[in-house]
């Protein structure tokens, strides 16, 4: 039985439609199993359609787990002519099914890869398989990008229609052997080795899509195919994958009573290709995970995120709050390389940060500003950094930091924080490079918060300026301030909160408000002043 609150947040076709249940394709990667075997499905096929008819060579990158694999198997069955599949789909009567298309398809996706050896082995492997399937046989003994061309010249001539190529997680190996420079740099020659093929081939080719997580540089990867379209911030494909609020409150509505559903949006919901205008994604294993176990989870945080960032954020000395509003440049979210990564480029590209604004202050000049797409991603990520700023047993802290925020205990607040950083081993301070910068102690205040799941604002502006973070939690405001007692004498903190009259802006809200200096001490590495005072 829905409790009121949530059946009046579900609208009226949510409701009127609980009875039409199907199977939840999670994991289900074939597009003819999802259509034949009961599952849901988000018809993407408008997206393909204008895909196609726009152009001829593609790249694409998303995060992991957010359907490109689905999608490149959407386009095999497409151009082999597959009609049965697409009856009812937008695409249906829009493309000619008398056409079948030879398809290559290439999946980089299963197993590891360490080796150039290995690598080479699994692309013969993958090429023979394509000229099995298309009834092909190789003339004569080469080498890959031989049997590559070959293959693809011979498709075109011995079923008289050009070639479509697809590969899938085209940078898989050199993402698995990002850390060793001299491993991924012979991995990328091996697949420079067989992309180069594609730029010749163009006489044979109908289309051509490449998906990935992250855009490799061009010159480094592709040798010369310059004509490979990336569509990955174009805004007409933005919802190529993942599924959006729509699809949520149609194709899904059987499933949503029982659910929050603006607890939904907020844990899951936020990921933007293109600026704030597009509309916003979810990743669909975090979907289908919550539908099917009915509880919330950090589903697609937990499925494999990579222990090299974390490692790299600790040995740049990232300043974790602001990974809630970070400026940058188009150009660094796609320069990624096996011996030149942006931070900003490999947190956008894996998923954990995403477009919260795009403007162009001038003529062909753009910034975006990048933030957490929703409250998963920010705590889940916080949780997992907090160990490389030198939390200890983060988990015990946590439960802590939770009974003295839902009991508005400052005073136990104030204990809690100077044991937490009081915590904090000492040798770790001579040790890690991240105990160099001032702003070590904001990121482990910052992240503890932020790990617990509290809705925490940093650097939220006003007319009169910016407070350094804003905790709304408990139906209690917390503004707080931070100043290094080596840079600015002791009781400026809160006498700033105070003097900017930052609390203003939330008066409306009607909330107490409750003020909250924080001065640290440099030298003494702890808390030094946690004046509390209720605006």
């Amino acid at each position: 039985m829905l409790g009121a609150r949530q059946a009046s947040a579900l609208p009226r076709e949510v409701i009127l439609t609980t009875a039409h249940r199907r199977k939840l394709p999670i994991g289900i990667q074939t597009f003819a199993d999802i259509r034949e075997d009961g599952y849901y499905y988000v018809d993407k096929t408008l997206h393909i359609h204008r895909l196609i008819e726009a152009g001829k060579y593609y790249f694409l990158s998303r995060p992991r787990r957010f359907g490109k694999s689905l999608l490149v198997d959407t386009l095999r069955c497409l151009f082999e002519g597959r009609e049965a599949l697409f009856e009812g789909l937008y695409i249906h009567d829009k493309w000619d099914w008398q056409i079948r298309h030879p398809v290559v398809r290439l999946s980089f996706a299963g197993g590891h890869l360490g080796t150039r050896d290995a690598l080479d082995q699994r692309i013969r492997d993958l090429l023979h398989q394509n000229r099995e399937r298309l009834g092909i046989r190789l003339s004569r003994e080469t080498d890959i990008p031989g049997e590559f061309e070959e293959l693809i010249q011979q498709a075109h001539a011995q079923h008289g229609q050009r070639v479509v190529v697809l590969i899938d997680e085209y940078d898989k190996p050199l993402l698995d052997n990002i850390t060793d420079v001299g491993r991924a740099s012979a991995l990328r020659d091996g697949l420079r080795n067989l992309y180069s093929v594609l730029k010749d081939a163009d006489p044979h080719l109908c289309f051509c899509l490449l998906t990935g997580v992250s855009k490799f540089s061009k010159v480094s990867l592709f040798s010369g195919l310059n004509n490979l379209n990336d569509v990955t911030l174009d805004a007409p494909y933005a919802t190529i994958c993942g599924y959006t609020d729509e699809d949520l409150d149609t194709v899904f509505a059987p499933e949503l009573p029982g659910l929050d559903r603006a607890e939904i949006r907020r844990w899951y919901n936020g990921y933007r290709w293109g600026g704030q205008d597009v509309t916003a994604v979810y990743n669909p294993f975090d979907v289908l995970l919550l539908l099917q176990k009915r509880q919330f989870g950090p589903y697609w945080f937990e499925s494999a995120t990579p222990t090299f960032l974390v490692d790299l954020l600790r040995q740049r000395g990232l300043y974790t709050p602001r990974l809630e509003q970070w400026e940058t440049e188009p150009e660094l979210l796609s320069r990624f390389d096996v011996d030149e990564i942006a931070t900003e480029g490999l947190l956008f590209q894996s998923g954990y940060l995403t477009i919260k604004q795009a403007e162009e202050p001038m003529t062909g000049y753009r910034l975006y500003t990048l933030g957490f797409p929703n409250q998963e991603v920010e705590t889940s990520l916080n949780q997992a950094l907090l160990p490389s700023l030198g939390v200890e047993n983060a988990p015990r802290h946590r439960k802590t930091l939770f009974t003295h925020l839902r009991a508005n205990d400052l005073a136990g607040l104030e204990t809690h924080l100077k044991a937490f950083y009081a915590g904090l081993p000492h040798d770790w301070y001579r040790n890690n490079p991240i105990a160099k910068y001032e702003g070590h102690y904001a990121s482990v205040f910052y992240s503890h918060f932020a790990a617990l799941g509290v809705d925490v604002t940093v650097e939220d502006a006003s007319n009169t300026g910016k407070v350094d973070m804003t905790v709304d939690f408990g139906g209690h405001l917390y503004l707080f301030e931070f100043k290094v007692v080596e840079q600015v004498p002791e009781g400026k903190a809160l006498q700033q909160l105070k003097d900017q009259g930052y609390a203003d802006k939330y008066r409306a809200q009607g909330k107490p408000i409750h003020l909250i200096g924080v001065e640290f001490s440099r030298e003494k590495r702890q808390i030094v002043a946690f004046d509390t005072e209720v605006a």
